[in-house]
């Protein structure tokens, strides 16, 4: 296991007088197969503790911010529950993608409401069973 920061492909954006564009134009969707979104319905919730031993994911905010709490497992069936929890965070002001790579579980939570969560992953829903969940108080280790 490492403790080195996730790869994030930074975003930009573009505002003229015909409006606002963000973009990513260093992203690779190659291994996309599945887009989803998430939105919590308070600032209050965190969504989490939930990840993938083989499936990967990529963020961005598509609306607001988030903080993006991120875990890599040492054993997915009986977890340590002193594991260093990184801390990541997402707004809307470029197309900015977090990348989570297999092996990692996640704690989602917006900071704004309305905040909306752009999720890309790289398995179909159903090609796999690959989703392992922890109570939000599992992990007892901050960053």
């Amino acid at each position: 296991m490492t403790s080195n920061q996730l790869p994030i492909t930074v975003g930009n954006r573009h505002n003229d007088e015909r409006g606002i564009i963000t973009f990513n134009n260093e992203f690779d969707a190659s291994e996309i197969k599945r887009i989803y979104t998430i939105e919590n319905h308070t600032v209050d919730f965190i969504r989490g503790w939930q990840g993938h031993k083989i499936e990967q994911r990529w963020f961005a905010s598509m609306n607001g911010k988030f903080k993006i709490s991120v875990i890599e497992v040492d054993n997915f069936e009986n977890p340590s529950q002193d594991l260093t929890i990184q801390q990541y965070i997402l707004d809307d002001e470029s197309l900015t993608y977090l990348h989570i790579p297999a092996g990692h579980l996640t704690a989602i939570q917006a900071l704004q409401e309305e905040s909306k969560l752009l999720v890309l992953a790289d398995f179909c829903l159903g090609e796999v069973q690959d989703e392992y969940r922890f109570p939000i108080d599992y992990f007892k280790n901050k960053k």
